[in-house]
C-alpha cells in the first residue's frame, strides 16, 4: 500500500501542536504582563494636569500638611481638592505673575475651579471612604505612597479588589497610632506585628466586616 502521508508529517503534527500551545501561553502570559504593567494601570506614570502641582515641593520643602488643601479627608468620604483661593493664599505674593500660575489667577478671576485628572479613579460599583481610612489608622502614603517626594503626582498602588482584600484581611501590617496617619516621613517600628494587633483592638477593627462584599460594594 502506497504511503499517504510523508515521513516527516509526525514530527510536522507535533511541532504544529507544541507551537501552538507555546504562542497560545505566550499570548496569554504577554497578556496578564500587560494588564499589570503601568501602561494599563498608570502606576508611576504622572498624569498631565493644568498647573504642574509639585507635592514635593509643598509637603517635603514647605511642611504643608495633607490636612490644608484637603480639608474633608478626616470627616468625608472624599478627601476633598482645595479651593483656587487656598492656593492664592501664598501665590497672591508668591510666584504671583509665574506664566505657570496663570491659570490659578484665571481661576481666581472667573471664579471658577481648576478642572484637575484624577489620579485614582475607581469604578462606580465601588465604595471608598477617607475618612473611615483615616480614623483606623491607615496613613495616607499607605494607598498612595511617598507623596512627599513626587515632583508631579502619579498613582503608587494598582488598587486592584485583591490589594485592597489583601489589607482587609489582615490590616494590622498597615496600621499606625492616630497621631502618626498624616506623617509622611513615619518609618513602621520593628514591632509592627505586636502594635497592629494592638491598635487593630484600639479601633474596633473586625476583619469579618472589612471582608462582606457589602463593605465596598453597595
Amino acid at each position: 500500500m502506497a504511503q499517504v502521508f510523508h515521513p516527516a508529517s509526525n514530527s510536522l503534527a507535533r511541532f504544529t501542536f507544541y507551537g501552538g500551545a507555546f504562542v497560545v501561553g505566550a499570548i496569554i502570559w504577554a497578556s496578564v504582563l500587560f494588564v499589570r504593567s503601568g501602561f494599563n494601570t498608570g502606576v508611576g506614570n504622572p498624569l498631565s494636569q493644568p498647573v504642574p502641582f509639585s507635592h514635593e515641593h509643598h509637603v517635603a520643602g514647605l511642611g504643608l500638611d495633607c490636612r490644608y488643601c484637603h480639608t474633608s479627608v478626616e470627616d468625608s468620604s472624599y478627601a476633598g481638592m482645595p479651593p483656587t483661593s487656598t492656593c492664592m493664599t501664598c501665590h497672591s505674593q508668591v510666584w504671583k505673575d509665574s506664566p505657570v500660575l496663570a491659570p490659578v489667577r484665571q481661576s481666581l478671576a472667573q471664579d471658577q475651579p481648576l478642572q484637575w485628572n484624577r489620579v485614582y479613579v475607581l469604578p462606580g460599583f465601588v465604595y471608598f471612604d477617607h475618612s473611615v481610612h483615616v480614623q483606623h489608622g491607615v496613613g495616607c502614603a499607605t494607598c498612595h505612597g511617598p507623596v512627599d517626594q513626587m515632583p508631579l503626582t502619579y498613582k503608587a498602588e494598582e488598587v486592584t479588589m485583591s490589594w485592597c482584600l489583601t489589607c482587609h484581611k489582615d490590616p494590622a501590617p498597615n496600621l499606625r497610632p492616630e497621631d502618626q496617619v498624616f506623617n509622611m516621613a513615619y518609618q513602621t517600628p520593628p514591632n509592627q506585628a505586636e502594635l497592629g494587633r494592638q491598635l487593630m483592638q484600639q479601633y474596633h477593627i473586625d476583619t469579618s466586616v472589612l471582608t462582606d462584599c457589602s463593605t465596598c460594594h453597595r
